[in-house]
């Protein structure tokens, strides 16, 4: 199924690893076969990892962004996620950690990638944080 992406001016998207800018003008770009493609948005930096759910953003977002080496992120998920859920006690923030790691376990890391969002979100909400 293509993909299509809507793109601000100057607007930056990571496509299989390489870093792509968008142009002075509003672009569409239509990806016609599977690739890993994320926007700034949703990229995170390292210096950006300071809360414990974004220790688990990060190592499912190098597993999407780094397919082929997946399994040098997976062990340091597994830590930050187990460290994550023994501080929980809401039912559905679990139930959401659950999900992630199936995800990962299918292999289905955007899918996980969006619902750590999620995680993210929650947190952000508990902490005070403003989006």
């Amino acid at each position: 199924m293509p993909l299509k992406l809507s793109l601000k001016p100057g607007e930056k998207f990571v496509l299989n690893g390489a870093v792509v800018q968008n142009g002075d003008r509003r672009c569409s770009l239509v990806l016609q076969n599977k690739a890993s493609v994320l926007r700034e948005k949703d990229i995170m930096q390292q210096e950006d990892v300071n809360t414990p759910a974004r220790h688990v953003y990060f190592p499912v977002m190098m597993m999407y962004l780094d397919e082929a080496g997946a399994d040098k992120y997976y062990d340091e998920f597994l830590r930050r996620m187990s460290e994550f859920m023994g501080v929980i006690s809401n039912p559905v923030i679990l139930a959401e950690c659950v999900a992630i790691s199936k995800s990962l376990m299918a292999r289905e890391y955007y899918k996980a990638l969006m619902s750590c969002r999620r995680l993210i979100e929650y947190e952000d909400e508990r902490l005070g944080h403003v989006a």
